[in-house]
């Protein structure tokens, strides 16, 4: 089982960039992101469940990033626009084969699966 996470990169202030996370090997359930920058410990992004119905953001986020998922193509996504210079971190993609209830989304200790993580800079 592999998650392989792409599209990170260096972007100004207010530009967009979008992730991409794709598994082999299995179906999942839920899918999140998460991010960890310099010196702080990793946080969450953001979460979606198989439907693509529920989705959970971290407050920091919401109305800028958007996460979806192709089940046929096994990828979720992570469209992240108005970037800011603290979204700078690498970004990593989770899964877990469970439908997890919304309440544990957020919870980096629930996901059993982790890409390798994709750095994304934002300069001012």
């Amino acid at each position: 089982v592999q998650l392989q996470a792409s599209g990170g990169g260096l972007v100004q202030a207010g530009g967009s960039l979008r992730l991409s996370c794709a598994a082999s090997g299995r179906t999942f359930s839920t899918y999140g992101w998460f991010r960890q920058a310099p010196g702080k410990e990793r946080e969450f992004v953001a979460g979606i469940r198989w439907s693509g119905s529920t989705t959970r953001y971290t407050d920091s986020v919401k109305g800028r990033f958007t996460i979806s998922r192709d089940n046929a193509k096994k990828t979720v996504y992570l469209q992240m626009n108005s970037l800011k210079p603290e979204d700078t971190a690498v970004y990593y993609c989770a899964a877990d084969s469970r439908n997890l209830i919304f309440s544990s989304m957020g919870s980096k200790n629930e996901y059993d699966y982790w890409g390798q993580g994709t750095l994304v800079t934002v300069s001012s």
